[in-house]
């Protein structure tokens, strides 16, 4: 196959089927591991799932990854970056022993943002963010296997290979520059000072004033605790889709630190629940499996399973356009399609 192509590739999740096997003649076909290079340190960046989460990509799948990493001459390491909000996940220990309870032991798991998120660079983008806080170790890494678990998400619509690369790939400074290109506000005609909102946020951010809530605090991530607690519905997200529109942004910043044609992606759409794999409760699927997908564009692989699946329900739940994240990146310079040819295997 081509180095550069915008094809995406895929096979049906067939549990008659050996989908290891079928994995295998996926990754063959789409060229997986051509950008590879004897002695590249690759970064193998997955979401290993919140402590308790079930729905995240299966072990054995990334194993496998990882064996044909270095079976053309890679050195892979499994990667995450830390979370911004308190959880497992917030700090490179308590990631790694959360990796290990969920499976992932194949390969060395390195923190990409360091031991407390202090590891980054600066890069410059394109879009709504001019500039972006990449994770130390990816900015690093010579080439990158993004494995992205298909799933709604509560702001975005959907979590992809796009946003894999944005707030998978960034360090906490990052993931609050694009959560904050969303604004939130109060409605002070409905608020009632009732402090519901103050005692759902994880960090009490909101404060009451005057019997009013306001929300102003810089360290504000734009969450939907104080809005999905609030009893009289005073709360709202004003431009969500500036969201979407970031994660465009900073998949750019991230993709600007490697060379050319050093980075694939690899999607499992697979246990598509309504909310992502940062919850240890993200809910029942809520779209039937479909498969796994691989192609060299982030775009076009997230394009491809939005149109493989019945994407307005996610809109609806999630009150944004899923489709944004791969218009937006298009606009800014990421290359691929909103309609790829998808090639079954």
């Amino acid at each position: 196959m081509e180095l550069f192509t915008l094809s995406v590739y895929f096979v049906p999740w067939d549990a008659d089927q050996n989908l290891l096997l079928e994995a295998e003649r996926l990754y063959e076909k789409a060229g997986t591991f051509n950008g590879i290079e004897k002695g590249d340190l690759v970064a193998v960046k997955l979401h290993v799932g919140e402590l308790g989460n079930p729905s995240y990509v299966q072990p054995f799948f990334v194993h496998h990854i990882i064996q044909k990493v270095k079976d053309v001459g890679g050195k892979p390491f499994l990667t995450d970056s830390n979370t911004y909000y308190l959880a497992q996940r917030h700090n490179a220990y308590d990631h790694i022993q959360t990796a290990l309870m969920n499976g992932f032991n194949m390969a060395p798991f390195i923190a990409a943002d360091g031991l407390r998120s202090e590891n980054s660079r600066t890069v410059k983008t394109r879009g709504v963010l001019s500039e972006i806080q990449v994770s130390g170790a990816i900015a690093e890494a010579d080439a990158m296997i993004v494995v992205s678990h298909c799933k709604g998400h509560d702001l975005s619509g959907f979590g992809g290979a796009i946003k894999n690369l944005a707030m998978g790939c960034t360090s906490r400074a990052g993931k609050l520059q694009q959560h904050r290109a969303i604004d939130i506000a109060v409605d002070q005609t409905k608020c009632t000072g009732c402090k519901t909102c103050k005692t759902a946020c994880p960090d009490n951010l909101p404060e009451i004033i005057n019997k009013k809530a306001h929300i102003t605090s810089p360290l504000c991530m734009r969450c939907p605790a104080c809005k999905n607690e609030c009893p009289t519905n005073a709360i709202h997200y004003v431009n969500q889709e500036n969201l979407c529109k970031a994660l465009a942004s900073a998949a750019l910043g991230v993709l600007e630190t490697f060379k050319p044609h050093k980075v694939s992606y690899v999607n499992f759409a697979k246990d598509i629940t309504q909310h992502c794999d940062c919850v240890p409760s993200p809910g029942n699927p809520i779209i039937p499996d479909i498969g796994i997908f691989a192609a060299n564009s982030p775009v076009s692989i997230d394009a491809a399973f939005l149109n493989k699946t019945n994407y307005p329900l996610l809109n609806k739940l999630s009150n944004v356009d899923c489709m944004t994240q791969i218009t937006e990146a298009i606009n800014i310079g990421i290359f691929g399609e909103t309609n790829p040819k998808i090639q079954q295997i």
